[in-house]
Parts: C-alpha cells; sequence; structure tokens
C-alpha cells in the first residue's frame, strides 16, 4: 500500500527527548515500511526515517525559540499533503483535527489518529461536525466523551520489542547494588501525579528517580509545589531522558509509578517499563485499566495507602512474565497489523459504497 503517515511538528519523528505522539508515529512508520509498504512520512526536516520524509519546517518546532507562528508550518504541511492526496491509498493524520475542513473531500482515505484527550471544552463540537471522517482511538476509555463520533477501531500503541530491552533487575545483574528505587517518567504537571510519586516513594522507603520534562507553562507548579519535595538525596530529579538513556532509567527500576489524576489517553510510559519487565503502580485513570493486568504486570490503585500497599507486590511479581505480555499485546508489530486492517477496511468501503 502507498501510505502518507502525517505527524505533530511540535517535535521529530522519533523526537529527541520528550514527545509520545511522534515517538508512536516513528515506530508505526518503520514497521510499516519493515512489512513492505510504501510509507511518506510528512514532519519536520530533522526527523530521521527510512520512509520517504517529505520535510514540512526546518526542526521541530518545540526546539526553535525564534518560532512566532507555528500555525504557518502546519498551513504550509496540509497544503502539500492535499497536492499528493491523490497518490496514496491511505493518508493517516495525527495532528488531532487541524485537517478536518480541508481533507472532507479525502474523507474515504483520510484516517486520524486521535492522540488527546476528548474532554476539553470544544472538542465535542470539533468531531461532531465531522461525522463523516473516521477516528481511531488510542484506547476504548478516550473515546467516552463523544462516544457518537466515527470510530472505526481502537488501536493500542505498540513499541518495537528492541528499544526498551528485557532487564531481570539491577539486584538481579548486580546483587551488591543499591536496593531497588521506583521510576517516575513523563512530565511535570498537576495531573501526573509526580508529587503523589514522590510521597508513595517516602512512605515506601525507597529511592524515586525522576526523568521528567517541565513545560513553559508548568513551571510555576514545578517551582511551587515540585521543588521544594526535592529536599532529600532519595528524591532524585535528573529531568529530560533521551531514547538511548530510557531502557537502564526503566530496566533497572524495581517499579514505574503512574499516579495520574486525569482521563489519560493512553500512557506510553506504561508499555514502555513492561517491555523492560519493570512493573507498573497506576492510579486507576483513563486507560489505566486497558493497559495494566493488576497483579500480572503491575497493580492498579485508588488512593496513595494502596500504592504504598502495592510497592513490596510489585517489587515481587515475576519480571519475565511482565516482559512476555509486553511482547503479546504491545509490540509495534502489533500495532502496525491492527493499522493496515484498518486501511484495508477503508478501501473496501471506497470499493463498495454501500457497505460503509
Amino acid at each position: 500500500m502507498k501510505i502518507a503517515q502525517i505527524a505533530p511538528l511540535a517535535e521529530s519523528v522519533p523526537p529527541r527527548l520528550y514527545g509520545g505522539t511522534e515517538r508512536v508515529v516513528s515506530y508505526l512508520t518503520e514497521e510499516l515500511v519493515r512489512l513492505g509498504h510504501d510509507v511518506t512520512l510528512f514532519a519536520s526536516a530533522d526527523s530521521e526515517t527510512s520512509a520517504q520524509l517529505v520535510a514540512c519546517a526546518p526542526r521541530a518546532l518545540r526546539l526553535d525559540p525564534g518560532l512566532a507562528e507555528p500555525l504557518a508550518h502546519y498551513a504550509v504541511m496540509l497544503e502539500r499533503v492535499r497536492q499528493r492526496a491523490a497518490e496514496f491509498d491511505v493518508l493517516h493524520f495525527h495532528i488531532e483535527g487541524l485537517h478536518l475542513p480541508l481533507f472532507r473531500g479525502f474523507a474515504e482515505k483520510a484516517l486520524t489518529t486521535v492522540h488527546g484527550r476528548l474532554d476539553l471544552p470544544g472538542t465535542t463540537a470539533l468531531y461532531r461536525e465531522f461525522p463523516d471522517m473516521p477516528l481511531v482511538s488510542i484506547s476504548d476509555s478516550q473515546r467516552r466523551p463523544i462516544p457518537d463520533a466515527y470510530w472505526v477501531r481502537t488501536v493500542h500503541h505498540g513499541l518495537p520489542r528492541e528499544v526498551c530491552p528485557f532487564n531481570p533487575g539491577l539486584k538481579a545483574l548486580n546483587p551488591a547494588a543499591a536496593g531497588p528505587y521506583l521510576a517516575f517518567l513523563g512530565r511535570v504537571s498537576p495531573e501526573k501525579g509526580l508529587d503523589r510519586a514522590i510521597e508513595v516513594a517516602r512512605r515506601a522507603a525507597l529511592r524515586l528517580r525522576i526523568a521528567a520534562k517541565v513545560d513553559r507553562e508548568d513551571e510555576r507548579y514545578f517551582r511551587n509545589r515540585i521543588v521544594p519535595m526535592l529536599d532529600d538525596s532519595e528524591i532524585q530529579f535528573s529531568g529530560e531522558v533521551g531514547e538511548g538513556d530510557k531502557p537502564g532509567f526503566l530496566g533497572n527500576a524495581g517499579a514505574l509509578l503512574f499516579l495520574i489524576d486525569w482521563p489519560e489517553p493512553f500512557g506510553l510510559a506504561m508499555i514502555e517499563a513492561m517491555s523492560c519487565g519493570t512493573p507498573v503502580i497506576a492510579a486507576r485513570r483513563g486507560a489505566v485499566p486497558e493497559i495494566v493486568e493488576d497483579g500480572v504486570t503491575g497493580f492498579i490503585v485508588d488512593s496513595i495507602d494502596e500504592a504504598v500497599a502495592a510497592v513490596p507486590r510489585a517489587l515481587a511479581l515475576d519480571r519475565r512474565r511482565v516482559r512476555a505480555r509486553f511482547e503479546e499485546r504491545f509490540s509495534a508489530e502489533r500495532m502496525a497489523r491492527d493499522y493496515l486492517s484498518v486501511y484495508r477496511a477503508l478501501g473496501l468501503r471506497r470499493a463498495s459504497p454501500r457497505a460503509a
């Protein structure tokens, strides 16, 4: 198939540091190429891919300090996709709803994966305005605010098996190493639960290592709420980590703390940890119950007290079984094959309009 992948421009594909959507687009693109498909990636010029790259911005927009108008680059990208739309069997968009008005005439082959939350004001009106544009959700829970949108499938994220290789754990690799630590990976913001992770680690008497990005809009929260909690050597904040550092950071952890307080659409950090064999202690919010198998790949909790109690049980889980469940449920190959089935279904609808 000839497939266009249209990525956000905020980060490169894959991103240098933090970036969930662009990372997933990279994994999907590379796996589709590996499976023999002709893929064109519309992304920033600093992206790296085995597909054909169409550069739509000189560099990732978040890393361009002189950028004043990001929408200008998106307008350029959408025009480049529109000019070439007839070449492709599928136009797969990952930019939320920005493209919907321009590509309504291509609804029969324009697929949109919705990566963000749908409970924010105005979102319902957007997707209800375009009931003919097929959508993919990244979890069933993501759909709840707009259950009547044109959902064609849920496709959970996946990642290549080698990105975060299995790690039996720091103590297994080196019995003389210090005791296990807990990990926090993601973004510093109130809904991501770093303050709760710090409390759990302290009450569990374990170190917490924090690899997290601080966006400009969250700097005040970071200074006022988080920095005062970083007052002892057991809580270690190291900022963002790149792809190469993530396997060691997650793989050597006893467990990942994912104590969110928002309707998380997926939570890529959870499957990155599972890929290493590291169990996840996660709050029962958003997609968590779809991703974490309670008592197998981690524990789902409803309070700080439950999270603290889950720590020793998580450390005792079979890390090989955690990895095995990752391979069964969250590989990049499974994700790509799921998307291919959606692409083919769109093709069948074009060939037989009555089946739509």
